[in-house]
């Protein structure tokens, strides 16, 4: 039927033709795939999108799970690294390697067991002595309470009330649940002395294998440039433990004097567990270090103990601020500001670990950077020391207002 207008007559208009597509845009039939598929490309991008999200995904999980053992890894490294001087001179007099290394760690074990049973020693006396005289000291202690406070206290009723008492049960509750987690602790901690022990070892004993190994991946211009690094590691290392002997040798000489003088017992032990601890635990060493001579000092006197923590204290800011820095700056070559930086830093990063490595870390960085770094001669002028000529600055900025100020007449007109 044909169309019409409003009075019912027939429209001799034409209809609109149909819109043409924009100029530029393909067809709708060539945008998409033959037959109303995906690209072909879309699935592999998706597959390998989620491949490597998975891969990403499990090696960040691994790395969280192996980071105990690559930290043990790390300072067996730096332990092979300390007593690779020993065995590399025991080596060339014709000992074997293998038994070089087993011969450094066995006097290292030999030590250190003769020092913890001494220790050990001391300890259970001094345990076993106070628990003797806890009855006496208690006395006195009810003694001067009655005395004070007008009191009639006394050690009988305090030892059955303390006997009697919930939080004394409570605590045996919580001591005995808590013995399990200490065992585990301590296998724990044996453990991991094992694993560092038998790396180090390897480390040790097979270092010029090691090295073969590392440089025969590499080609010859690297070669020369890892053996190089090695050398400096094996320097500054040494350095380091070099110059935290000799403060532990000075710290555990000074509080020796000092216990020695007061008449504390086992003055000699004392002073080595100062010096040792103090130098070799980083961060919290100190304080280890001192709790052990305060308690034995509290046995003799308990003014001793507070004499022993004004000592210690005085003594660690001496150590921190003057000792240490020219110490390990001249030991490993590094600036002071640098030393305490990167112990900073590493005990940002590995916590104990990190303080205890991070100075010969850095420093075997620095040194062998350096080696890369070019310098040029510096110019003799007296700036470079720190002087200042008389005509430069504000000397100078001052002269010249002068001159201008005499160049202008009183009413601030220029001279003729």
């Amino acid at each position: 039927m044909a169309p019409t207008t409003e009075d019912g007559e027939p429209s001799t208009r034409r209809a609109a033709p149909a819109a043409a597509p924009p100029p530029g845009r393909p067809p709708l039939s060539e945008a998409v795939a033959p037959g109303g598929r995906m690209p072909r490309w879309l699935p592999r991008a998706m597959v390998l999108a989620l491949a490597l999200i998975a891969a990403f995904q499990l090696g960040s999980w691994a790395f969280h799970q192996l980071t105990g053992l690559l930290i043990n890894i790390l300072i067996a490294f730096f332990l092979a690294l300390a007593i690779e001087p020993a065995v590399s001179r025991m080596a060339a007099r014709g000992i074997r390697r293998g038994l070089a290394t087993f011969l450094v760690f066995f006097g290292l074990t030999i030590v250190a067991a003769g020092f913890v049973t001494l220790l050990g020693s001391m300890l259970a006396g001094q345990i076993i002595k106070m628990i003797e005289g806890f009855p006496e000291y208690l006395d006195s202690l009810i003694n001067w309470i009655n005395a004070k406070f007008h009191t009639d206290l006394r050690r009988v009723d305090v030892q059955e009330g303390l006997l009697h008492s919930a939080w004394l049960r409570k605590y045996v509750q919580n001591s005995a649940a808590g013995v399990l987690d200490v065992s585990a602790q301590v296998l724990g901690g044996l453990f991991q002395l094992l694993t560092v022990a038998l790396f180090s070892f390897y480390f040790a004993a097979d270092g010029p294998r090691l090295r073969r190994a590392l440089c025969s991946v590499l080609p010859p211009a690297r070669q020369a440039e890892v053996l190089r690094a090695w050398e400096i590691a094996v320097d500054k290392t040494g350095g380091y433990l070099y110059s935290r002997g000799l403060m532990a040798l000075i710290s555990g000489i000074a509080h020796y004097i000092l216990l020695e003088a007061m008449g504390v017992p086992y003055a000699p032990v004392l002073g080595v567990w100062v010096g040792l601890v103090s130098q070799f635990i980083p961060t919290i060493g100190t304080y280890l270090a001192g709790a052990l001579p305060m308690l034995i000092a509290f046995t003799v006197n308990p003014w001793y103990a507070v004499w022993v923590l004004g000592f210690v204290v005085i003594y660690q800011q001496f150590e921190n601020y003057m000792l240490q820095p020219k110490l390990t700056a001249k030991t490993v070559d590094i600036h002071p500001a640098v030393a305490f930086g990167s112990v900073v830093a590493g005990t940002a990063l590995l916590g104990a670990v990190g303080a205890l490595i991070a100075i010969p870390a850095v420093a075997t960085l620095q040194a062998f950077l350096g080696a890369y770094v070019k310098r040029y001669a510096v110019t003799d002028d007296p700036r470079v020391h720190g002087h200042r000529g008389r005509n430069q600055g504000g000397a100078g900025m001052l002269t010249r207002m002068r001159r201008l100020w005499a160049g202008r007449r009183p009413g601030g007109q220029e001279r003729s």
